[in-house]
């Protein structure tokens, strides 16, 4: 049967448990260096537009401590956005039409572990297009996750206070080589954003496969390299885009 794109959490926030997120399976996509995967956005679920919820600070309940939500802002402050904000997805494409659809109640929603299993069964699956993952409960992602046939996942939540961010399943985002070290130290695999391929760790990481500096020889359903320490291999680094 063929699936929809459908709902699989409204909830609490697992980093801001005083406020409400809705996550959204998208089950078919475009994306040229992902690949066709089960793209999976962490929403707001306030009325209020991504945008709006960047530039006012109130991603934090779905972004976390991420650097690259950028500063708060007053609403009427000139601009869009958070100031300095350097998160590489852009708010109004794909994460405005799909909080609109939202707003519009145009997404059913898939209730029960068979029914979110179903979602990903036989898929790769992106956990977080937008948005990261720990701020969504462990059984969500159990439940897209098991029938799946692998999955990316990534999070800035491993030095959260209370957040519970699965080693086996996520890469952990480090902003700095000593982050990356520290994790490396306690077994964890990361993803870290260099400026220069000459600042790959040799035997301890490797270029993002699907990067144009490593040609982009796969994307991130062939790849399948971004799935936490749940596989052994080194941790994965991309120049600056």
């Amino acid at each position: 049967m063929k699936t929809q794109n459908s709902i699989i959490y409204r909830g609490p926030s697992q980093i801001d448990p005083e406020e409400n997120i809705v996550v959204v399976a998208i089950t078919k996509s475009s994306n040229s260096k992902t690949g066709n995967m089960v793209q999976t956005y962490i929403l707001c679920d306030n009325g209020l537009d991504p945008m709006l919820n960047n530039k006012l600070g109130n991603d934090y309940s779905i972004c976390g401590n991420c650097k690259h939500r950028g500063e708060a802002q007053d609403i009427d402050a000139p601009g869009k956005h958070a100031k300095g904000r350097t998160c590489y997805v852009a708010l109004f494409q794909g994460v405005l039409n799909v909080w609109k659809q939202v707003q519009k109640n145009a997404y059913p929603t898939a209730q029960g572990h068979e029914a979110i299993a179903k979602l990903g069964a036989g898929r790769m699956v992106r956990v977080g297009t937008y948005g990261d993952g720990a701020a969504v409960p462990n059984y969500i992602w159990d439940s897209l996750l098991s029938e799946a046939d692998g999955h990316t996942a990534y999070s800035h939540q491993d030095d959260l206070a209370g957040v519970d961010v699965d080693a086996g399943r996520y890469m952990i985002s480090a902003d700095t080589l000593t982050q990356a070290v520290q994790a490396w130290k306690d077994s964890k695999r990361t993803f870290r954003v260099i400026n220069d391929v000459e600042e790959v760790v040799k035997g301890s990481e490797v270029l993002c496969p699907a990067s144009k500096e490593a040609g982009r020889r796969a994307t991130c359903d062939t790849c399948k390299l971004c799935a936490g320490a749940s596989i052994k291999a080194k941790s994965i680094a991309i120049v600056l885009h």
